[in-house]
């Protein structure tokens, strides 16, 4: 007799060890919803669209994003694979640490904590300066921070006491940002007047750096910076049911939906530019630069549109914060589930009534209001976020390319015959594409002007290598179920 599906996902993660602490009620909506609101257009693509015009014109805006989304599908699909084999909030630590060993698995794991770390800092304060202007609230950098310290609360709490109210708003913020981005679209498109489409492929670089290509390249910070988060998909595998299926079609899904609406949106903006210098140089009364995507939605729209832009990106930035808080602490849980994190039984408490890892929320919370205030600037804390992140979702695809060719171990390991979910024999060469893909905007991503992001990137791989060399070397083997699986000596099969 076979088991209900619920009993079925519980059986399934015991076999890695593992009880069933957090609540499993998420179905394949929720979990692609997670991801996608992490995405969230209407911050990456808004928040940076100036950026990407200063660097390329409307030429990175027409290019720049279709090639960072295929590209990005590549690494999305290679991730869906390994998850499907590794349905644990673990995600890429996990994947790592089991095809590659516990050191590797280390450092994807901090890798990862600490680009959602840089990346949640990021979107609150973009957020907190869409909310003050629209307040009618000075932008001093006092009053950002601390409307950004509100912000942060609010969604730590909300993650802490609210974990299914959390998975409602996730629903909800797929609908905010697909309705209000074609809402606003056709409202550019049919109200606004328009450039000639032949505009679409001025390669204007107001940022006078040589040569052009170079500054495209640099643009794409803007595309690659949006697509970050989509593993949130699989730090929920434990919470979604199904979730071999179900949370790589979440990761793949998130990517193109959020590939197809954001193209959309960019080529409305783009087409409304009445002068490109003055989107990039726009203040309020106050003397206050005003993001590029408003200041144009202004001036095709009028003021109010402006406005409404303004409080429709405020709310998908703060769905975007709630879902990347859900997505950190998960990863820090799994982290120290497996002993690999001093005060690790701390950071591993599940609150028993509301079924959160409540120590793992307030101090993902914490590191993030203290990483704004180290990098100061919006660019830059958006390079750390995409090399940290990007750096530990190619680690584990890379590990698992080389894996298939060796032979399997006994009894049974997890890749890639548990993969449910698979790529088949296309596999290796979109495991390929991802990787080259990767490390080349890992590289492009800390050069200047973003020079600071690459140093402390530098500085954050240093003081891992110090942490494992102190502390997790000697007492971090891994975890148990990996371990296990490593002691065997692997034979080959006929």
């Amino acid at each position: 007799m076979s088991l209900p599906d619920s009993e079925q996902d519980r059986a399934d993660l015991g076999r890695f060890g593992y009880v069933q602490e957090l609540f499993r009620n998420m179905g394949g909506f929720s979990n692609f919803a997670i991801s996608f609101s992490i995405i969230s257009i209407l911050t990456g693509a808004v928040t940076l669209f100036g950026y990407g015009l200063e660097m390329g014109g409307p030429l990175e805006m027409s290019l720049g994003w279709p090639l960072a989304t295929l590209f990005t599908l590549a690494v999305a699909a290679s991730m869906g694979e390994l998850c499907s084999a590794y349905p644990t909030s673990g995600a890429m630590y996990h994947w790592a640490a089991d095809l590659g060993g516990p050191a590797w698995g280390w450092f994807v794991a901090w890798l990862n904590i600490a680009g959602l770390v840089a990346a949640q800092a990021g979107i609150n304060f973009s957020c907190a300066q869409f909310i003050l202007p629209f307040l009618g609230i000075t932008s001093s950098h006092g009053n950002l921070l601390a409307m950004f310290g509100f912000i942060l609360l609010t969604q730590a709490l909300l993650n802490h006491y609210g974990v299914r109210l959390v998975a409602l708003l996730n629903d909800l913020s797929v609908t905010v940002h697909i309705v209000g981005v074609l809402v606003l679209v056709a409202a550019l498109w049919f109200l606004a007047p328009r450039q000639p489409l032949g505009f679409l492929g001025e390669p204007i670089n107001s940022n006078n750096r040589s040569p052009y290509w170079w500054a495209f390249v640099l643009g794409l910070l803007q595309a690659q910076w949006t697509y970050t988060g989509f593993d949130a998909s699989a730090h929920l595998a434990e919470e979604t049911q199904d979730p071999r299926r179900r949370a790589p079609w979440g990761i793949l899904l998130s990517v193109a939906v959020a590939g197809i609406i954001g193209y959309l949106l960019i080529l409305g903006l783009t087409l409304s530019i009445r002068s490109i210098p003055a989107a990039l140089s726009a203040r309020d009364a106050s003397g206050n630069a005003i993001p590029a995507a408003i200041a144009i939605m202004q001036g095709a729209l009028g003021a109010r549109a402006g406005n409404a832009m303004a409080a429709l990106a405020s709310l998908a930035m703060w769905f975007c914060g709630v879902s990347c808080v859900t997505s950190a602490s998960r990863a820090l849980f799994s982290l120290a589930r497996d002993q690999g994190v001093p005060f690790a039984d701390t950071l591993r408490w599940v609150s028993a009534r509301h079924g959160t890892p409540g120590p793992a929320i307030w101090l993902f919370a914490a590191a993030s209001f203290a990483a704004m205030l180290w990098t100061g600037a919006i660019p830059i804390v958006t390079s750390l976020s995409t090399v940290a992140l990007y750096a530990a979702y190619i680690i584990p695809v890379a590990l698992g390319l080389r894996a298939r060719g060796r032979p399997r171990r006994e009894p049974g390991s997890q890749w890639p015959r548990a993969a449910v979910w698979s790529l088949g024999r296309w596999g290796p060469a979109v495991n390929s594409v991802a990787i080259a893909y990767t490390v080349l905007i890992c590289v492009v991503l800390v050069c200047p002007p973003n020079q600071l992001a690459g140093k402390t990137f530098l500085g954050l791989l240093a003081a891992l290598g110090v942490l494992y060399a102190a502390f997790a070397r000697r007492k971090y083997k891994g975890p148990d179920w990996s371990q296990a699986r490593q002691t065997i000596p692997a034979r080959r099969t006929p």
